[in-house]
C-alpha cells in the first residue's frame, strides 16, 4: 500500500461542548451520523468523544485533500468502533465518490482525548502506484 495522505486535526473539547449547548440536536445531525451520536451519548465524557470524531472527521478530511466545499457534508464520513474498540472510517455521497477518485483504498484513523483536547490523525492509503512498485524494487536490488 501506498501511502496517498496524511491529515492531523487538535480541537478544544470544551469548543465542541459550547457548540453542542448553544446549538443543540441541529449542530449534532449536522455534524454527526446517528451511530455516531448514539455511540458518544454511551460514553463517561461524551463531550470528549464528540471532539474526537470532530478531530478525526477533520484528519479525515486532509488527508484526503477534501475540503467541504468540495461537497463533502461533516456526515459523509462517518466513524465507527470495530468490535476491538479500534475507530474505522466509513464514506458516504460526494466523500466515497472523492475516495474513488483518488484511489484510496483504506483510511486509517487514531484519536485520542483528554479533558481538555481531542486529537487525530489520519492516513490514507491506496495501492503502489507503479513508479512506486519499481523505486521498491530497485531498492531491494542495492
Amino acid at each position: 500500500m501506498n501511502v496517498l495522505g496524511i491529515g492531523s486535526d487538535i480541537v478544544e473539547c470544551p469548543r465542541i461542548g459550547k457548540m453542542i449547548e448553544t446549538h443543540g440536536e441541529a449542530f449534532l445531525r449536522r455534524v454527526y451520523t446517528e451511530r455516531e451520536i448514539r455511540h458518544c451519548h454511551t460514553r463517561k465524557h461524551a463531550i470528549e468523544a464528540f471532539a474526537g470524531y470532530w478531530a478525526a472527521k477533520e484528519a479525515i478530511l486532509r488527508a484526503l485533500g477534501a475540503r467541504r466545499r468540495d461537497g463533502v457534508s461533516w456526515t459523509q464520513v462517518e466513524i465507527r468502533q470495530t468490535s476491538g474498540g479500534r475507530p474505522e472510517v466509513r464514506f458516504g455521497g460526494e466523500a466515497r465518490q472523492i475516495i474513488r477518485e483518488r484511489g484510496v483504498r483504506d483510511v486509517h484513523v487514531a484519536i485520542s482525548h483528554c479533558r481538555t483536547y481531542a486529537t487525530a490523525y489520519a492516513m490514507a492509503l491506496g495501492a503502489a502506484s507503479p513508479a512506486t512498485a519499481q523505486r521498491g524494487e530497485d531498492a531491494a536490488d542495492d
